[in-house]
């Protein structure tokens, strides 16, 4: 087997070991995975470096000056799904000369290192909004949570009800309750995006928009391993420039773009004539003209005709890349209502803060489908443009179990950090506040009680009210935020029970076990 098939093929086995657990492991429904396949995301480099995994960040930038921009090829599922796409696009095409439809152009460095730049000191003052947007692994976990999930899912009932009619019944229906209109548009909008931009310019996203994309390439314009033209053996046929879908390659000069090529090795694999190699080729010694000529930003690209409307039209994706929402939340008829919507968002045990949360989370939405009782759910702009897209506790028909640390233990950013069992039932995310003149018990005087039994620490009682009835009051000191008391309150819309986040995380006392006593049995024990 030749080299160039040889790596190819080595590249896309490896990817393949990579891509398809991740991808099981957001649409996986039924929890048949494990969380400990969530360390396959530590190698994600966002995530790395918001969480302050310095020893990943050390690792990808070696690998970087080491092989490449082996990452978005091999270790990014948002690369991976690009390159499926370009597959699935290239179906029923013959492999003939130009049948990619790529060709080498300039980068658009004024784009690609403004666009870093800016996102680097936003985030330094503390505003991720861009990186979530912009994040690779990020919208590949929005696009497999609100896309692949539900189709998954959908199929799923689809056969589920066909084994039913042959009285099979080892499959059930399952409800897609996690996805959140504003959710599926920002998934489909990057789904959209990364179809245009592969069809039309390959990995355009990667070296154009893409933060991870345009710092490794920094790195790799340096790396050590490198493809390189052999000018001896090259009959400039152009099927490596053809089939390089980094658009890196310029077959007439005989140059490659090492800060863009994203090691495929599609070109190696398709030139026949041994005219490209991959090979150790260090920039000191023989490429330093093009490490300096790839190092000027164009300018006059932008002058140009097609200059502008590659920069226009980058630019509109930037935009289109954030969510178009529509309407975000109900028309409120109530005063309580609109103090309820007021309240800040109740985020996840071990987030710590709400300001912490919205600096570290980048809105993959791993912990809303790993969530086992779903009351993870996305936001839209309710909570404002800081806080779009990521999840908060929201009990409407569900609650956040007593000793569950799942969503912990399966974040990648550390934006939710893991708890043992005893700090999460102490952990106190908000506090229930408690309104009577909601309660049936006062408005229809009749019994309910159902909010404290499911109260999980107590915090929630029943005392005297009037007559035999007997009303909810809540301990405040007790109470950790889960949500059993508002999930199960009958009162509708405005629940008579609600919790109020708080924006930073407190700690309780655990409840005092019930004193058992002992009871002697005569007889028969009636």
């Amino acid at each position: 087997m030749k080299q160039g098939a040889l790596l190819k093929w080595s590249r896309v086995i490896l990817a393949i070991l990579f891509f398809l657990p991740i991808t099981f492991f957001f649409v996986d429904f039924s929890d048949v995975l494990p969380d400990s396949l969530s360390r396959l995301l530590d190698f994600q480099i966002i995530p790395a470096l918001l969480g302050g995994f310095i020893g990943i960040l050390v690792l990808q930038a070696v690998l970087a000056f080491l092989f490449g921009r082996i990452y978005c090829s091999v270790l990014c599922p948002a690369g991976i799904l690009q390159d499926i796409i370009n597959r699935l696009f290239c179906i029923g095409k013959k492999k003939k000369k130009g049948s990619r439809r790529f060709l080498f152009r300039k980068p658009s460095n004024v784009l690609r290192y403004g666009l870093l730049a800016v996102t680097v000191i936003l985030g330094v003052f503390g505003f991720t909004g861009l990186v979530m947007l912009l994040d690779p692994y990020s919208n590949f976990g929005r696009i497999a949570t609100n896309l692949f999930r539900p189709v998954v899912m959908w199929g799923n009932n689809l056969i589920a009800d066909l084994f039913m009619k042959m009285d099979n019944y080892s499959l059930y229906h399952v409800t897609v309750s996690t996805v959140t209109t504003v959710a599926l548009v920002a998934a489909f909008t990057a789904l959209l995006l990364f179809v245009i931009m592969v069809v039309f310019r390959g990995r355009l996203f990667c070296n154009t928009l893409c933060p991870v994309g345009s710092s490794l390439g920094l790195i790799s314009r340096y790396s050590l391993f490198r493809i390189t033209f052999d000018k001896a053996g090259c009959v400039q046929c152009g099927k490596c420039e053809y089939s390089c879908k980094a658009e890196a390659i310029d077959a007439k000069n005989m140059t490659v773009d090492a800060s863009r090529c994203v090691t495929c090795f599609n070109c190696v694999s398709s030139c026949s004539k041994n005219g490209l190699a991959y090979k150790l080729n260090p920039i000191f010694k023989s490429n330093k003209q093009e490490a300096l000529t790839d190092l000027s930003i164009d300018t006059s690209a932008l002058k140009k005709p097609n200059g502008r409307r590659n920069f226009l039209t980058t630019t509109v994706a930037i935009a289109g890349s954030a969510p178009i929402v529509s309407a975000l939340a109900d028309n409120v008829s109530t005063e309580k209502e609109k103090e309820i919507k007021k309240w800040p968002p109740i985020t996840p045990p071990g987030s710590l803060s709400l300001e912490r949360f919205k600096d570290k989370c980048t809105a993959c939405h791993l912990c809303v489908v790993q969530c086992p009782s779903h009351v993870l759910r996305p936001t839209g702009l309710e909570y404002g443009l800081d806080y779009l897209l990521r999840p908060r506790l929201a009990y409407i028909d569900s609650y956040c179990n007593y000793e569950c640390t799942v969503c912990a233990d399966v974040c990648p950013t550390d934006a939710i950090k893991p708890l043992t069992k005893e700090e999460k039932i102490t952990t106190q995310v908000g506090i229930a506040k408690f309104m009577i003149d909601l309660c049936i018990v006062h408005t229809e005087k009749t019994d309910c009680g159902a909010c404290s039994e499911h109260c999980p620490t107590q915090a929630v009682h029943m005392v005297p009210y009037e007559g035999t009835l007997t009303i909810p009051n809540v301990t405040e000191d007790l109470c950790i935020g889960c949500g059993g008391c508002e999930s199960i309150c009958p009162v509708r819309p405005v629940r008579a029970i609600v919790i109020k986040a708080n924006t930073e995380h407190l700690f309780v006392d655990l409840p005092e076990e019930e004193e058992v006593k002992e009871v002697q049995i005569d007889d028969f024990g009636f």
